[in-house]
């Protein structure tokens, strides 16, 4: 059926990965955005903990939580904030 495709997995943002993502990094830049405003990367488990490390270098506020758990979830467990 037309239209009926199956959705494509959710992939890793880190350059050059194609695993099926399974984090949802939550982050802002507080010096270009404003409180509301929240962007996401999505890691597979081999780069979770690289591009939470990136982003908490760079002190920018985050949240890491499971994919399932969708935009603001609550963390199950599974809630690695990083502030």
């Amino acid at each position: 059926m037309i239209g009926m495709d199956a959705p494509e997995p959710l992939t890793c943002s880190r350059a050059g990965c194609r695993a099926t993502a399974s984090w949802r990094l939550e982050w802002r830049n507080p010096r270009i955005h404003a409180e509301d405003r929240v962007k996401v990367w999505l890691a597979c488990e081999e780069h979770v903990d690289f591009l939470r490390e990136f982003l908490a270098a760079r002190e920018f506020p985050l949240r890491v939580v499971p994919v399932a758990e969708g935009a603001g979830g609550e963390g199950a467990g599974g809630d690695r904030s990083t502030a």
